[in-house]
C-alpha cells in the first residue's frame, strides 16, 4: 500500500523548526505562506493582539513597495490561467457573447464613463439677470476622473476627485463579492510615502468617500496613486494594506 502524500504545507514544514513569531508575521505580510499556513496565521492574527501588532509592523515597513511597483500588462490568456491555477475562479465554460463577463464589464464601464463625463461636462445653468445685490457665482472647478484598473487592464472603479471639498466620488463597475468575505478598501498613496486608508468602497453602487483633512494635499500632488486592496471587513480603516491589490490608478491632475 502506498503511503499517503502529505499536503504541500505539511510536507514543507517537516524537518524544520516552526518559524518564530516575527518571521511568521513577516511571511504573512509578504504573502509567501502556503494556503494552510496562511489560513492558520490569519486566524491567529484575529485572535492574538500581540501577533496582530507584529504583522501590522511588517505591513508598515513593506507598504511603500506598493507605490514602487510599476503596473504591467498581463496577456488575457495568461491572466485567466493564473487565476484558475491559484483557485481565484473556476475554469470557464465556453460563454456566449451575451453571457461574456468581459462584454458586460466593458459595457458597464463605458456606461459609467459616459455618465460621469456627461455630469462633469454639463453646461452651467443660464445666469440670472445681474443685480447689484446678488453677484454672479464663479464657475465650479472641473473634477478630474481617474480610472482604477484591474491587473488585466479592465476598469474596476472610476474616481472623480473634488479637491475643493476633499472628496472622491467612487463609481464601480459592478462585480461579484469576494468568495472569502473580504471587502475592497481604498488607499491613497502619495509619491514615496506609505498608503493611507480612505475606508471601504462599494462594488455595485456609486458613493462619495471623505478624505481626511491631513491627507487632502495628496489629491493634488504629482505622482499620487489611488489603489484598492481586498481586506478583512473588520478593522477598517486599517493601518496598512495586507491583501492583494485588485485595482490602481494615478490621480489625474
Amino acid at each position: 500500500m502506498s503511503a499517503r502524500m502529505p499536503p504541500p504545507d505539511e510536507e514543507d514544514s517537516r524537518g524544520s523548526e516552526p518559524p518564530d513569531d516575527d518571521v511568521l508575521a513577516g511571511e504573512l505580510a509578504l504573502g509567501v505562506l502556503g494556503a494552510h499556513a496562511r489560513r492558520a496565521a490569519q486566524m491567529r492574527r484575529e485572535q492574538d493582539p500581540a501577533f496582530a501588532a507584529q504583522v501590522g509592523a511588517w505591513e508598515r515597513r513593506l507598504a511603500p513597495w506598493l507605490a514602487a511597483v510599476a503596473p504591467a500588462r498581463v496577456p488575457d490568456y495568461l491572466w485567466e490561467r493564473l487565476c484558475r491555477e491559484l483557485g481565484w475562479r473556476p475554469a470557464p465554460a465556453a460563454p456566449s457573447l451575451w453571457s461574456s463577463l468581459v462584454l458586460w464589464r466593458s459595457a458597464a464601464a463605458l456606461a459609467a464613463v459616459a455618465a460621469i463625463a456627461l455630469w462633469l461636462a454639463r453646461p452651467p445653468a443660464p445666469p440670472a439677470p445681474p443685480t447689484a445685490a446678488v453677484p454672479s457665482a464663479p464657475e465650479p472647478a472641473a473634477k478630474p476622473v481617474t480610472t482604477l484598473a484591474h491587473g488585466d487592464g479592465t476598469p474596476g472603479w472610476l474616481a472623480s476627485v473634488d479637491r475643493t471639498r476633499g472628496t472622491v466620488l467612487m463609481v464601480p463597475v459592478p462585480a461579484p463579492a469576494d468568495s472569502r468575505g473580504r471587502v475592497p478598501e481604498l488607499w491613497i498613496i502619495p509619491a514615496g510615502q506609505a498608503p493611507r486608508s480612505l475606508g471601504a468602497v462599494s462594488i455595485n453602487k456609486a458613493h462619495t468617500v471623505e478624505v481626511p483633512p491631513d491627507a487632502r494635499a495628496a489629491l493634488a500632488a504629482p505622482g499620487s496613486v489611488l489603489a484598492i486592496t481586498l481586506e478583512p471587513a473588520s478593522g477598517i480603516p486599517h493601518a496598512a494594506p495586507s491583501g492583494p491589490v485588485i485595482a490602481k490608478g494615478a490621480i489625474t491632475t
